[in-house]
């Protein structure tokens, strides 16, 4: 017998894949009626007309390999932040991006530094590559943004191994943000040959009056990189496209390790046709904002902790009930997304659906509560 894992390479040997919280394919056959489907934090609005029609136009053209350097969009992408097509590499959504900021530039000797709640990704980079991940304490339960990253606390768990430093504004799973003024205080006090690497793929839900988009600090600091995706606000999950904007230097060496063909000819064209959508764009915005007050508003009148949040889920504290609670809403069809995977097993996450689907919810987590 072969002993796999012991083949491995030592950062692989300990890892553990990533969760997706359940098997809706599964579900999906299971269920007697149709799943209301909380926890992948989808867009419930969907795609872009413009960006279905532009997949099924190169539908036609399955059979011919698509752009290799994703030109098109890059270019629509340049034009929308005001940047050049050599500050962008395009990814197969925003997860490969990250995994591969960790691979380019982290190994056995380095360290990397996240938030003790942040997006798991991050965890799965670091230990991929062996480098040592340093958990950073988030902020205390009683603080204005709780489990939310604490700014402090990651610059002092940088130290002379650090490579890479991992924040996500605002953050999954917690919904929480920091402000732009002082993220841009944080960044000008790490040192320079550390990379800061910002995950914005909830930064077109929010509103809120103190944030800031890293963007505008990209050409100030070489050691900043953002990564973004379409896979939320833009509703094209299913077809996985991400893109990071950096340093043209620090972009041309992340090109040399990315895959041929990594963003499908589907995906290049939706992706580009939904950026052209700013109509439908802000209305699926403008709705989640209204229900995720609704939502929060509903859930706080039966006294449950809800995080303050600028995304579009949740994340609700339900205590010593919170596997029950989860249990039973499966058994009524409803998805949410179970937080023991991230130390946060009195928590359910649940993203913001449509008024029907929340309230369909909140019907069932009235009889679950009664």
């Amino acid at each position: 017998m072969i002993d796999f894992g012991q083949l491995a390479v030592p950062g692989i040997r300990g890892l553990r894949a990533y969760d997706p919280g359940h098997d809706l394919v599964a579900l999906r056959r299971q269920a007697a009626q149709a799943l209301v489907e909380l926890g992948s934090n989808e867009n419930p609005y969907g795609a872009s007309p413009r960006a279905k029609q532009a997949a099924a136009v190169a539908l036609e053209r399955l059979h011919v390999y698509p752009d290799p350097l994703g030109g098109d969009l890059k270019r629509a992408l340049a034009r929308q932040h005001g940047v050049g097509v050599e500050n962008i590499v395009l990814g197969n959504g925003s997860h490969e991006l990250l995994m591969q900021c960790a691979q380019v530039f982290a190994g056995p000797d380095d360290a990397v530094v996240a938030s003790q709640f942040g997006f798991a990704v991050y965890a799965l980079a670091a230990q991929a590559t062996g480098a040592t991940l340093i958990a950073a304490t988030a902020n205390p339960h009683d603080h204005a943004m709780p489990r939310g990253h604490d700014l402090d606390a990651l610059l002092a768990a940088i130290s002379s191994r650090t490579k890479l430093v991992y924040l996500a504004n605002p953050n999954n799973p917690t919904g929480t943000w920091f402000g732009g003024e002082a993220f841009a205080a944080f960044l000008a006090a790490v040192p320079a040959r550390v990379l800061v690497v910002v995950d914005e793929a909830y930064a077109e839900y929010v509103d809120a009056a103190d944030y800031a988009s890293a963007l505008p600090l990209l050409a100030a600091h070489p050691n900043l990189i953002v990564t973004r995706t379409f896979s939320k606000a833009y509703g094209l999950a299913g077809a996985r496209v991400g893109y990071a904007l950096a340093h043209p230097d620090c972009i041309a060496v992340m090109e040399r390790v990315r895959e041929s063909f990594n963003v499908n000819a589907l995906a290049l064209a939706a992706a580009e046709a939904a950026l052209g959508d700013e109509g439908h764009l802000r209305a699926a915005l403008e709705d989640n904002r209204v229900q995720r007050q609704a939502l929060a508003a509903a859930l706080h009148a039966w006294g449950l902790p809800v995080t303050p949040s600028q995304t579009n889920f949740l994340l609700v504290e339900f205590g010593p009930e919170t596997a029950r609670v989860e249990a039973e809403l499966i058994r009524r069809g409803i998805v949410v997304r179970p937080m023991a995977g991230y130390g946060l097993a009195d928590c359910l996450r649940i993203t913001v659906g449509t008024a029907e689907e929340n309230a369909r919810l909140l019907v069932a987590l009235g009889t679950i509560l009664a």
